[in-house]
């Protein structure tokens, strides 16, 4: 689990999905909501960073998938998936400490 960059990343879709392969976190905010993307144990997922479990960590809100076409196809948004908000995100760098 990362900490939120303070400045926003601008990237395309493309570029965002070649972002999150290459780096496997990414922060995503919509609304006033603020999620992880992120790649562990072999699955990708989206958490959400306002629900902690007992350890700590954000808990999941989407299905765990193994592979990230599928993440950004799955509709875990209020029925909507990643490509279809898009346009309405704001993308953060998760840095690892």
């Amino acid at each position: 689990m990362g900490q939120q960059a303070e400045e926003s990343l601008e990237l395309t879709f493309d570029e965002f999905c070649n972002y999150l392969r290459a780096h496997t976190r990414i922060f995503m905010e919509i609304g006033d909501k603020t999620y992880y993307l992120t790649h562990t144990d072999g699955y990708w997922r989206a958490q959400d960073c306002a629900v902690k479990n007992d350890k700590g960590h954000f808990t999941d809100c989407s299905e765990l998938v193994p592979t990230l076409s599928e993440l950004v196809r799955i509709k875990w948004i209020d029925g909507k998936n990643i490509e279809e908000v898009f346009e309405d995100c704001t993308f953060y760098k998760s840095i690892q400490e």
